[in-house]
């Protein structure tokens, strides 16, 4: 562990449906996100455009002030096209159902999700809450109330 990394135990349940689940598992040494794997009795098909919930049987215990982001695995973007689709997907500490990760298709051919394959990363993060404060007006700024694309693409 190097001097800016912190570590969270985050407990971890086996459900029924996964009982040979393999836990979220770094693939390097540093590596930001864990890998959720796929828990399912057989293959399953994602058609181009088709989104599925895919289960990882597994079932989180998150310290309070902490979130669990759901994020897509690149190789999985890059060479077929598929990825989450509420990207990032956030498990609240206060959860204790089973992880599922909601997977879209976006290529143009269909992509087999096998048993065990890794199908997202699971990213441990501090969760800062707000204290929201109706206000009569706020301070100006050079944006304004410009909004999508209004500083451009350069």
């Amino acid at each position: 562990m190097t001097m800016n990394e912190q570590t969270v135990q985050i407990g971890v349940r086996r459900l029924e449906n996964g009982l040979d689940a393999e836990l979220p598992s770094y693939s390097s040494a540093g590596a930001a996100g864990a890998d959720l794997r796929a828990s399912l009795d057989g293959p399953l098909e994602l058609a181009p455009g088709e989104r599925a919930l895919v289960p990882t049987g597994l079932a989180v215990e998150l310290p309070d002030g902490f979130e669990m982001q759901i994020r897509p695995r690149s190789g999985l973007a890059v060479r077929h096209g598929v990825t989450v689709l509420n990207s990032p997907g956030t498990v609240d500490s206060d959860y204790r159902g089973e992880v599922k990760v909601l997977l879209v298709n976006l290529g143009e051919e269909p992509v087999a999700i096998e048993p065990g394959d890794r199908i997202a990363q699971a990213v441990i993060a501090p969760v800062t809450r707000a204290v929201f404060t109706l206000a009569e007006t706020l301070s100006d700024t050079t944006r304004g109330t410009g909004g999508f694309g209004s500083t451009g693409r350069r």
